[in-house]
This record gives C-alpha cells, sequence and structure tokens, in this order.
C-alpha cells in the first residue's frame, strides 16, 4: 500500500508540473479546438507506454549506465521542442467562427503532436526510470507494474484531456484565439526555451 500511494503522489505531481506536454496541449486546443487537444492527450498518454516499456523490459538501465545515450534522447528531445517552438512563434493568426468552420489539424498530427512530444520528453524519461528504480520493488510482480504504468498513462490522459477541454471551451477559446499572435509567441518562446533547456543541460553533462 505504501508503494502504491508513492507511485500515484510521485505520478500526480509530474503530470500536473508544467512542461512540453502542457504546452502542446495548450497550443492545440486553443487553435484547433477540443477534439484536436484531447487527441493530443491520447497521444500524449499513449506515448507513457513507451517509457514504460523500455523501464520494464530494462532498457532503463542502459539509459541510467549510458549518459552518452542518455543526452540523445535529451537532445532529439530538445530539437523536436525548438521545432514546434519556432513553428508556433511563427504560426500564421487562424482564421476562426466558434459557430462555424475554423482551422483543422487533422486527427493522425493531433495525435503524432503528443505523441512524439511525450515521447522524446527527458522529464517522463526521468520520472518513470526514477519510479520503477527507487520506488517500485524488484519484487513487485509484473503485472502489478504493468499496472502502475496503466496508472501513469491514465493519469496523463485525464489531466492533459481536461486541460484540453478547459481552453477548448468556447469562452476561454475566443479570448485566446483573439490574442492569438501574443499567445502564440508566449507558446513558442516556452517551447523554445524548454528545448533550450535540454540542449544546454546535454552539453554540460
Amino acid at each position: 500500500m505504501t508503494e502504491l500511494l508513492a507511485v500515484a503522489t510521485i505520478t500526480i505531481l509530474a503530470v500536473i508540473s508544467p512542461g512540453g506536454d502542457f504546452a502542446m496541449t495548450t497550443r492545440n486546443s486553443y487553435l484547433y479546438g477540443k477534439r484536436a487537444g484531447i487527441l493530443t492527450a491520447v497521444g500524449i498518454a499513449a506515448a507513457v507506454w513507451v517509457h514504460v516499456g523500455y523501464t520494464l523490459l530494462g532498457v532503463s538501465a542502459l539509459l541510467s549506465q549510458s549518459p552518452v545515450l542518455f543526452n540523445l534522447v535529451k537532445m532529439f528531445g530538445a530539437m523536436y521542442l525548438i521545432y514546434i517552438g519556432i513553428a508556433t512563434f511563427r504560426h500564421r493568426p487562424v482564421a476562426f467562427d466558434l459557430n462555424g468552420e475554423s482551422a483543422v489539424l487533422s486527427d493522425k498530427q493531433a495525435f503524432k503532436n503528443g505523441f512524439v512530444t511525450n515521447a522524446l520528453n527527458p522529464k517522463t524519461t526521468l520520472f518513470v526510470l526514477s519510479t520503477f528504480t527507487q520506488i517500485v520493488n524488484p519484487d513487485t510482480p509484473i503485472l502489478i507494474q504493468i499496472g502502475y504504468g496503466a496508472f501513469m498513462s491514465l493519469a496523463h490522459l485525464l489531466w492533459f484531456a481536461a486541460v484540453a477541454m478547459m481552453l477548448s471551451t468556447p469562452q476561454i477559446r475566443q479570448r485566446l484565439l483573439q490574442q492569438q499572435r501574443i499567445v502564440n509567441r508566449i507558446i513558442g518562446l516556452i517551447l523554445c526555451g524548454l528545448g533550450l533547456m535540454l540542449l544546454i543541460s546535454s552539453a554540460s553533462s
């Protein structure tokens, strides 16, 4: 029970802390609406299984013992965040009519945005890696460990779906869209800033 509470507490704190996942969900939700935001959340939740999978398979030991490999993961994640950040900063204002047609992001692209952002997110790598190596007992049955992974994925899905639904409500979305040049630049700078921080930490490691 103590192990379960520890995993649950750390998961919730990790999920709600700001980062690339939050910025990506915010971007897609207000620009393209609730469906895009929720599919981004689904992509994020699906990518959590990537981290859980390689951790349960023991690949996490390789990452933890190989700074070069881990830094490569961080660099790829950093470059993706910077790429999306620049694209968001330069994003042309989208025409919007909350009662009619507006800009559309394909379901596949929305899911991909969320999946890639989380799959290459060192924050999630460290969170899952530290949870399974420092908190979860090696003797814990594999089915229970998979259950922990399912909880982590579900927590990401529920939190970011809630964020998507909140930011895509007509009142909030309309206000954000009316100021979308400023909002895009703020989100773009945040994404680029996160990416640059990762690049700097990789270079100094």
